[in-house]
């Protein structure tokens, strides 16, 4: 029996969760590999706003930053345990998608990305200025979602590092199994086909306006997972997660691991998310390594660097 790609994936992302621990030298990069691993949800939404359906977003941080104030605000609130706050966020991150993208998604280049960028901004600011609810710039204490406690019970002892690693890890192969399903789907191929055209898209009968309305809404649920999560680990949040800052790392992975492939996003994910530990000896000069290793990616690389590391060795060993 033949593997499919999505399925080949799938198994290569398994297969580094479970085998990156063993060479782990201390317990902090399991934090690290949660991080990355959350960083990574939100890529994945991305590459299918951005990769499957053609459209830029400048303001993604914003769901992410709905998602992580849900898990802080709800519990407290509303009385509702952490992971029905995860759902809540998801469910408001999808219903403003829903209503805001109706609008937005009818414009196109950069007039989508200036509209986006200003959602995004107009989010952070809320969070920001809202002290009475949100603490401000300051931030706010997000509770326990009690894992811990409750694998102690049942007699496992596991670090908060440790249990956020699989946790995360878990999440993101779930997230990436729905993508790729998406992406074969007869959905998956409309929003393929509006990716090149919109007018030859509306020719072969695709609801053009109703396909990109369902690749926004996903993505915005995907963001807001991966900001609820990452307020849950770090126990506090604060506006910078919705800033316009975090919005341009999230596309910036997208766009420098591949951002048609799903793998590939997580693979820049993952490059962008761990490069910054590695080069904290070189603290003062971090940014700049960061920027000439994006320039030299787009001039060299323009499909993404996993895709055109598979191209390469694919020409290779063909010869």
């Amino acid at each position: 029996m033949r593997l499919k790609p999505k399925h080949i994936s799938l198994l290569v992302l398994f297969v580094l969760i479970v085998m990156a621990p063993l060479f782990f030298p201390s317990g902090f990069y399991y934090r690290v590999g949660a991080l990355i691993f959350i960083n990574a949800i939100a890529v994945t939404g991305l590459v299918i706003l951005i990769g499957y359906a053609g459209q830029i977003s400048l303001g993604h941080a914003g769901f992410v930053g709905i998602g992580a104030y849900s898990c802080a605000l709800a519990p407290v609130h509303l009385g509702i345990s952490p992971v029905f706050a995860i759902a809540l966020g998801a469910a408001l991150s999808a219903g403003l998608a829903w209503i805001v993208g109706r609008p937005i998604l009818k414009l196109h280049g950069y007039y989508l990305g200036v509209a986006t960028l200003g959602l995004g901004i107009l989010i952070s600011m809320v969070l920001a200025n809202e002290a009475q609810w949100t603490g401000g710039p300051d931030g706010i204490a997000v509770p326990d979602l009690g894992l811990r406690g409750l694998l102690r019970d049942w007699g496992f002892r596991v670090s908060a590092g440790e249990l956020w690693y699989w946790l995360a890890g878990a999440v993101l192969i779930a997230g990436a199994w729905l993508a790729l399903n998406l992406f074969d789907s007869p959905t998956g191929r409309a929003l393929r086909a509006l990716h090149g055209s919109d007018v030859a898209a509306r020719t072969m009968g695709i609801d053009v306006p109703r396909h990109k309305l369902h690749a926004f809404v996903i993505s915005a649920v995907y963001a807001s997972v991966s900001g609820s999560l990452l307020a849950l680990m770090n126990r506090l949040v604060t506006p910078d997660v919705a800033g316009f800052m975090h919005s341009v790392h999230l596309v910036t992975m997208t766009v420098l691991g591949g951002v048609g492939s799903v793998l590939g996003a997580i693979f820049g994910a993952t490059i962008l998310t761990a490069l910054p530990q590695v080069l904290t000896v070189f603290h003062q000069y971090e940014h700049m390594v960061l920027g000439l290793v994006m320039i030299l990616v787009m001039i060299f690389m323009p499909d993404g660097l996993l895709p055109s590391l598979l191209k390469r060795f694919r020409g290779r060993a063909g010869k």
